[in-house]
């Protein structure tokens, strides 16, 4: 498939409501779903419709308002993407307070490609959480990995992941070299859609460069395989877009998320 026809099912699959399925709470304004999770409030849409100018100021201004004073959330993410329009969003989400932060890519591909066997160097355990150890032990230490990494407070809790575990769709995965958890990740199937996204990828510094992110990458993308999954998708950082490029998934679009804090 050409980026073209994988960003078109990107949009019609995965935006909106396969997004927000797991959400605590979700309300439509306009072509907004404003959705609240136990780790705080997010903003998700198909497009936008073509509103810009005044209204879209006074739409960001409500969505502003319903989060500060209809929810208790500390904070709430408006993902936006490098092909939306208007092309002045960013700059008008900042104007309403909103913070920028990096931006990343989002990759698509096909996950047969990617479930390859990777050689690891001796001592490197891959495995599912909960296989071969403690189900919460194993989900408690790969995030405090992967905050020790991405920093805290933006990531689920330990309830809010066993909880997500427990649903079927998603599965965790684990790197570890002699009982430390060195990286972690997640693979979530979205229900009524040929997609599986692979999330939360994250190597401790000390331990990158001996190829166990393309590793862990490999184990949750054959266990979308055997899921019957056919589509793989991920935002990703510089350091891993080389690792998912040669595994064969494609640049479709960025994607810039916006942070409103209390």
């Amino acid at each position: 498939m050409t980026p073209d026809a994988l960003l078109a099912a990107y949009d019609d699959q995965l935006r909106r409501e396969g997004e927000v399925g797991t959400a605590d709470d979700v309300l439509t304004r306009g072509p907004l779903m404003w959705a609240v999770f136990d780790h705080g409030g997010f903003v998700t849409y198909r497009d936008l419709g073509g509103i810009e100018g005044d209204a879209l100021d006074a739409l960001i201004e409500e969505t502003v308002a319903h989060f500060r004073d209809g929810t208790t959330v500390e904070s709430f993410e408006w993902k936006s993407r490098g092909h939306d329009l208007p092309e002045d969003l960013g700059d008008r989400l900042v104007a309403h307070g909103f913070e920028a932060e990096p931006r990343e890519t989002v990759m698509i591909g096909e996950a047969a490609l990617l479930a390859v066997d990777v050689p690891l160097a001796d001592g490197v355990v891959v495995r599912r959480v909960g296989e071969g150890g403690d189900l919460r032990d194993d989900v408690t230490r790969m995030l405090a990995a992967q905050e020790s990494v991405f920093g805290g407070g933006r990531g689920p809790s330990v309830d809010s992941a066993l909880a997500e575990l427990a649903r079927g769709d998603s599965e965790s995965w684990i790197a570890e070299v002699d009982g430390q958890v060195v990286c972690g990740g997640r693979l979530t199937v979205v229900p009524g859609t040929e997609f599986a996204g692979i999330w939360g990828g994250s190597t401790l510094p000390e331990f990158r460069g001996r190829g166990i992110y393309r590793a862990l990458v490999a184990a949750r993308a054959r266990s979308a395989v055997a899921r019957g999954v056919t589509y793989i998708h991920s935002d990703c950082t510089d350091m891993s877009r080389p690792i998912l490029e040669r595994s064969g998934l494609q640049a479709v679009t960025t994607t810039t998320p916006y942070v409103w804090h209390r």
